[in-house]
């Protein structure tokens, strides 16, 4: 008499050379196929209800908590090692795929790598924008959004903000280019700085901050031969008063040699501009970086989160991109910083450059910087 065994999912009796054992039970061919599946982790069976993944990754619940985790936005089933992070809040990171992550906009604190589109403010032929690294208070992207409500109010789209690695708990609040007038006069910097203060940031007294300033290159003249010859006399200009620059910036030589090096002084400009094509300085690190396509970027500033300190600091970039774009050569090697300051009428620059004795001997009181 042929033996067999009964099939405890289907109930059906089987020759016994077909069944298979799964957990202390018998079951026929079909139903294990049926009823089972493999983790496609481990390779190991389970029962098809105790799937923790999905039908198109089946997991055991092992493989699934150590391996795997969901993103946050759309609940799709990514590895772990694939997992994106935008830090949300004191308790711990969330996970999104690369495509939720990529798309997640200018909300919270984006990749260092992210560009938009810029939007100019303003009505000139000077842009600036600004990058200014706070630090301290934690990578959050709630707190970063607190910055971004205070900024972008009235549906504007003023700033954003991005990871920076030189940074231990804070990150960079970057503009879209804006005039002069308008940084001063309609973009909401005094509570910008509150709102970053409020929370616990620094960037002045952290230490690990930038103020880096970006002017659009085409406002220097219409050709490249023209924009390099008002460079260059900016690049001057930096080696010429490289001591009360120093003073202002409110940085060490050793911090700008890491992250604002000098480009070594020369008799003529165009003698520092060629020198600095040919890679010295600091490349991108250089106290002015020349690496950028459409832009050159003052470095040279340390963080701050005083407003008149960072007005004062638009307003003498300005100041210098004047004299480059206004002077010749022989004009600006003439030049004494005396000179300099005392043609700088703006209130708040006056003021800073009494603070730093650096004003035609007028020294005041100075505030503290945050």
């Amino acid at each position: 008499m042929k033996e067999t065994f009964v099939c405890v999912r289907c109930g059906e009796e089987h020759p016994i050379s077909k069944q298979e054992a799964f957990d202390g039970q018998l079951l026929c061919p079909r139903c294990l196929n049926e009823a089972t599946i493999l983790c496609s982790w481990c390779g190991g069976r389970i029962w098809l209800a105790d799937n923790a993944g999905t039908n198109d990754i089946p997991l055991c619940e092992n493989c699934r908590e150590e391996n795997y985790s969901t993103c946050v936005s759309c609940g799709r089933l990514i590895r772990n090692e694939d997992a994106r992070y935008r830090r949300s809040d004191e308790e711990g990171d969330y996970p999104y795929c690369s495509h939720c992550f990529s798309s997640a906009g200018t909300g919270g604190i984006n990749d260092y790598g992210y560009k938009p589109t810029p939007i100019f403010y303003g009505e000139a032929a000077r842009f600036f924008g600004v990058e200014l690294e706070i630090d301290g208070a934690g990578e959050y992207d709630h707190k970063a959004d607190r910055v971004l409500d205070v900024g972008n109010r009235d549906g504007l789209e003023h700033i954003y903000c991005k990871h920076d690695g030189s940074l231990e708990e804070g990150f960079e609040i970057v503009t879209h280019p804006m005039t002069l007038a308008y940084h001063q006069r309609k973009m909401p910097w005094e509570d910008v700085l509150a709102e970053a203060v409020s929370m616990g940031y620094t960037s002045h007294q952290a230490g690990t901050c930038g103020l880096h300033i970006h002017v659009n290159r085409n406002s220097f003249g219409p050709t490249e031969v023209e924009q390099d010859a008002c460079i260059a006399r900016i690049l001057y200009f930096f080696e010429w008063h490289w001591e009360e620059l120093l003073k202002f910036s409110r940085r060490t030589e050793r911090q700008l040699e890491r992250w604002a090096a000098r480009y070594g002084y020369k008799e003529q400009p165009h003698e520092i501009l060629d020198h600095a094509k040919k890679g010295g300085g600091g490349g991108r690190y250089s106290s002015v970086n020349l690496y950028n396509r459409d832009t050159i970027e003052f470095r040279i500033f340390r963080g701050t989160l005083k407003y008149n300190t960072l007005i004062a600091t638009l307003q003498l970039v300005n100041r210098v991109c004047d004299v480059a774009l206004l002077m010749t050569d022989d004009q600006l090697k003439a030049l004494s910083w005396t000179t300099f300051a005392a043609k700088c009428t703006e209130p708040e620059l006056v003021q800073y450059l009494k603070e730093r004795r650096l004003y035609v001997n007028e020294p005041v009181e100075e505030e503290a910087e945050i």
